[in-house]
């Protein structure tokens, strides 16, 4: 594994964390925006794992991440649904006001158990190596 893939899977071991504490204490939209945030440094790995290359901003790791695990016999296509799924709570948290910006607690905590499944089950598929990524390594 490359030194920033393992670096991105430490952040979001990191996210996951803050996302636990947060919610403990009733923060529960920061809660779920870290939940996101774990899945967005999981997908950047996986992203760079592949292509020795990661977008930074949100909307182009969602972008690549989906292309390059579209055709991923091993990716569980409902979990990798969540990245962009859940980027709403990451929009609540930062720019909703009024009473329509809440997240419950119940449905951060759902965000948490669901990003601790993404960040799991993509971290394993990049310590395994897709066959279709090493045979293009070696064409190349």
């Amino acid at each position: 594994m490359k030194i920033e893939s393992a670096a991105f899977l430490d952040q979001a071991d990191v996210m996951l964390t803050r996302a636990e504490c947060m919610l403990s204490v009733g923060l529960n939209e920061d809660a779920a925006r870290a939940a996101y945030l774990a899945c967005f440094h999981v997908a950047q790995a996986y992203i760079f794992e592949r292509i020795v290359s990661a977008s930074r901003t949100h909307r182009g790791v969602q972008t690549e991440f989906f292309r390059l695990s579209r055709d991923d016999a091993r990716a569980d296509h409902a979990l990798r649904r969540f990245l962009s799924g859940s980027y709403e709570f990451k929009t609540v948290a930062d720019y909703g006001v009024g009473p329509g910006a809440v997240i419950s607690a119940q449905a951060a905590a759902g965000a948490i158990t669901t990003a601790r499944r993404f960040v799991d089950h993509f971290r394993s598929l990049i310590a395994i190596p897709n066959p279709g990524d090493i045979a293009t390594r070696e064409a190349a």
